[in-house]
């Protein structure tokens, strides 16, 4: 392969201008990949209010992750041969379009409920996955060959993207709770917000992300080792490079995605147990199977917010070496483990006051967002770059396998409660 890049280019010290600059663009993509549907769970008693037999949150959640699962597989198949920068922005473009078209609905029909509105809605929620497949997969195939604070401060942003809703949707809730039609009003500014933050991802990763000294570094290199997912990316920062080698060449090169799976099962394992747990209990069970106490209207909310939050505070945790869990095994048993939440949550949700069902919804946020980050940030080491670009992709691809299978089983906790 030859290239307008000199080898001294590709080693010189000044990759690292811009490091803590592309952390926090990494942290702010990862937000946005999520911001939207993480809207849709947070304004669930809206919805709920709107459309109380339709099963809001468990409805939308599993017309999402077909979509997202589904897309998916077609972009980890394909992954070698995908412009990156085309994948990404297409994926936050469609976000933001989806997030403004739920607002449209809204608008269009007056807060009023019915069947058209909820189909409409359940449209721009399947565009949701879509969306979340080509930005969750592109970016963290892009950023695991590059160093793992980047991968770290994405998935971080993804659990602060939860944090964040929770916390706008607790302000406008109590903003306007008390006002005519308040809480109609409260979704409208919330919906209005997460619509602009789709906007400014767009232009950080179109504008920004790619000009950072130390991104244009890491690209070259994955350049320099076969990659041609980064083209785009790196011709937007003035960058040209010519492949001499061909498609057959840069396959003999790296390892195949059967391969990468094999010798990495049990990470993509990991992240599957994860999620399946996760999304079994959250949030389909947590606003539909938690009965009533002393908060209200207040106690979903609250419970979604304790979760987000705890989920954000934990994918820092990994920072500190001496608390990393990177052992194969250890990151193995801990996700089987989590499994004994499952009977933990039907006995506090029958049995437990509202303060055992917050420390047990803190924990589940807890050990969700830190074995995630310790799963992502471990298993990418030791390969070169279209194979660290593969391997994000497969591990993406389980994870949204996870998540749909634990939607698929939330069903199961109301199965013969008169109300399905």
């Amino acid at each position: 392969m030859t290239t307008d890049l000199e080898t001294s280019e590709v080693t010189s010290p000044s990759r690292l201008e811009g490091k803590y600059k592309a952390i926090l663009v990494c942290g702010f993509l990862g937000m946005g990949s999520l911001i939207s549907w993480n809207s849709m769970l947070t304004i669930g008693d809206y919805y709920y209010n709107l459309f109380p037999n339709y099963h809001p949150a468990r409805v939308l959640t599993l017309v999402y992750q077909p979509f997202a699962l589904g897309t998916m597989m077609i972009l980890a198949y394909n992954e070698a041969r995908i412009d990156t920068r085309k994948r990404n922005l297409f994926g936050y473009i469609l976000f933001c379009l989806s997030t403004f078209g739920l607002l449209l609905i809204d608008l269009g029909s007056s807060g009023k409920g019915g069947i058209g509105n909820y189909i409409g809605i359940c449209l721009f929620v399947a565009a949701f996955g879509i969306a979340d497949a080509h930005v969750q997969g592109g970016m963290v195939g892009d950023l695991s060959f590059m160093c793992p604070e980047f991968i770290q401060s994405f998935f971080v942003g993804l659990a602060a993207s939860g944090a964040l809703t929770s916390a706008l949707r607790l302000m406008t809730k109590a903003v306007f709770d008390k006002t005519n039609n308040g809480l109609r009003k409260g979704v409208m500014l919330f919906l209005a917000i997460s619509t602009f933050l789709e906007f400014m991802c767009i232009f950080l990763y179109a504008f920004v992300f790619a000009k950072l000294p130390i991104v244009k570094y890491y690209r070259k290199k994955a350049a320099s080792e076969g990659s041609k997912t980064v083209s785009a990316d790196l011709a937007a920062a003035g960058i040209d490079t010519v492949h001499n080698k061909t498609g057959e060449d840069d396959k003999d090169d790296r390892l195949s995605n059967k391969q990468l799976l094999l010798q990495n099962i049990d990470y993509a394992l990991d992240l599957y147990l994860i999620y399946v747990l996760t999304l079994s209990i959250f949030p389909g069970f947590l606003y539909e199977n938690t009965g009533s106490h002393h908060l209200g209207s207040w106690y979903p909310v609250v419970l979604i917010a304790m979760y987000n939050v705890w989920d954000l505070i934990a994918r820092y945790l990994p920072l500190i070496k001496s608390i990393k869990l990177e052992s194969r095994k250890g990151l193995l048993m801990a996700s089987l483990a989590r499994f004994l939440l499952i009977p933990a949550f039907y006995f506090t949700a029958k049995y437990g006051d509202q303060g055992w069902m917050i420390v047990l919804v803190s924990f589940l946020g807890l050990t969700n967002g830190y074995l995630t980050v310790c799963v992502l940030t471990t298993a990418p080491k030791g390969y070169k770059a279209p194979e660290q670009n593969a391997l994000g992709n497969l591990l993406v691809l389980f994870l949204l396998g996870g998540i749909f299978s634990g939607v698929a089983l939330d069903w199961l906790w109301i199965i013969g409660n008169g109300t399905f």
